[in-house]
């Protein structure tokens, strides 16, 4: 097979892959046992107000101060480390 019969093969698997169905489709192609039903019906757009809860609840300053304390000496650890080693 010369090299433009290959390209011209792929270029048609190509062309011809982009009409064909999804595998899920497909029977016995690969889907597990026991998969979860599909819904009936989707929504014809995405929940794009479906926002998250507000979180008021804020870190106390105790612990605030605690995990500042953990990251700063940790870089200074790392610093440490990084000036050792050159």
């Amino acid at each position: 097979m010369t090299v433009w019969s290959k390209a011209a093969v792929f270029a048609a698997a190509l062309a011809i892959s982009g009409c064909s169905t999804s595998m899920a489709d497909l029977p016995g192609a690969g889907v597990p046992s026991g998969p979860p039903a599909r819904p009936k019906g989707t929504s014809a757009y995405l929940p794009v107000h479906d926002l998250p809860q507000d979180r008021r609840v804020a870190i106390k300053p105790a612990e605030q101060a605690k995990i500042q304390a953990e990251l700063l000496a940790a870089r200074d650890r790392q610093a440490a480390e990084a000036a050792v080693t050159k």
